[in-house]
């Protein structure tokens, strides 16, 4: 089971029934358990460090944790299946993470084992768990061998 880490509300009714969509079609191990934290009352660098510490919180030693950061890596499909898969196989937790609109401290990128930049552009949330329950489907039918995602 993958889990993700969201800053910010709960799904608006535009974008759930996209991410339902394709979180359906996902089996385990690609499988999605959505957390969602509250943003932070504050702001600025204050605010990046309660919402940073209340992720962190959130971990356990072992997790192997993707970021979302637009100054990432970018990764293809194929690229983003093989991790996925590396991870399963480690038996590793993992946990992908999507910071708030201030984005997150250097504990969090310090603590990422991989951050991923989904575009140099910068989507609202709703539109990057959109997109990133996508990809996960994606990975998950590439490393079917289905032909969903083509060469």
């Amino acid at each position: 089971m993958i889990t993700v880490v969201s800053v910010g509300k709960k799904h608006e009714q535009w974008v759930s029934g996209a991410v339902k969509h394709y979180q359906d079609r996902l089996k385990k191990p690609f499988d999605i358990d959505w957390v969602f934290l509250p943003h932070s009352s504050l702001q600025d660098d204050i605010a990046r460090q309660d919402e940073s510490e209340r992720i962190l919180s959130r971990l356990n030693g072992d997790d192997f944790v993707i970021l979302l950061d637009e100054a990432g890596k970018a990764i293809d499909s194929p690229a983003l299946s093989k991790l996925l898969g590396d991870t399963f196989v480690s038996a590793k937790k993992l946990t992908i993470i999507i910071g708030g609109a201030y984005g997150v401290d250097e504990r969090l990128h310090d603590r990422a084992g991989f951050v991923w930049s989904l575009s140099p552009l910068v989507f609202p949330h709703q539109l990057v768990r959109l997109i990133l329950t996508e990809q996960i489907y994606r990975a998950q039918q590439i490393s079917m061998s289905h032909p969903y995602h083509h060469q």
